[in-house]
């Protein structure tokens, strides 16, 4: 398992978790406002080996709760359901974030039993799906990893990071057809890290953030602005 960074102690990441939040290299989509392009497109040395991180992990034991694995794209890991068995193995939850574009990964890992939460990005609304994931995604295989999640994960969330420029009140209609029946749903403001792939991306205003909320409250009634 390829971990490029380690956050040693999170409140925020896990739900209801005192968690360790693992990121891994590397991604299939190319969004401009992504926060983490260097794991992305970058390609440095491990920052922590998976033995470091394991040490890590078993001096934590009563102390941490779960894991967190966030990228890039977590599912593009060969070895992803083998790093998480020897995580589950030591006792902890384990909260899997990812962009939905491999359902054969994330359907192997339910029927396994090997995550406890799923967060997915919804990106947009269909319609503009690829140009603010920035490649070609096949919808189909985001709307086969909607149904799984909602139909036979655990638990999971639902969430948009929202980009002025990119989301507008007719795409969260949409975005709520795509999800209608979810047990959750959070938007979350774009902030510029100081490291995103494109230019001229900004914040959408609270009272926007608000209205986009209520649209979609209409197919998720559980739908809240993260951080609010």
């Amino acid at each position: 398992m390829r971990i490029s960074g380690l956050q040693k102690l999170t409140l925020l990441d896990f739900p209801e978790k005192v968690a360790c939040t693992v990121f891994t290299f590397g991604c299939n989509f190319r969004c401009p406002f992504c926060h983490n392009s260097t794991l992305v497109v970058g390609e440095a040395p491990d920052a922590v080996t998976e033995e470091e991180f394991f040490r890590y992990l078993d001096k934590r034991q009563g102390v941490l709760d779960g894991v967190a694995i966030t990228g890039g794209e977590p599912t593009l890991q060969p070895d992803l359901a083998a790093f998480i068995k020897k995580i589950k193995e030591r006792g902890f939850a384990v909260k899997l974030d990812t962009n939905g574009a491999r359902p054969e990964i994330v359907r192997d890992l339910i029927e396994k039993g090997l995550v406890d939460y799923f967060a997915m990005d919804i990106k947009n609304s269909p319609e503009k799906y690829d140009m603010t994931s920035g490649v070609r995604v096949d919808m189909d295989k985001i709307k086969e990893t909607i149904a799984l999640l909602i139909e036979r994960a655990p638990d999971y969330e639902f969430r948009t990071t929202v980009v002025k420029g990119f989301h507008e009140k007719e795409d969260f209609l949409k975005i709520g057809e795509l999800i209608a029946g979810a047990k959750k749903y959070f938007l979350q403001k774009f902030t510029d890290s100081g490291a995103i792939l494109g230019t001229g991306v900004g914040p959408c205003t609270d009272e926007e953030m608000a209205e986009f909320c209520e649209t979609i409250k209409k197919y998720v009634p559980l739908a809240a602005v993260r951080g609010k």
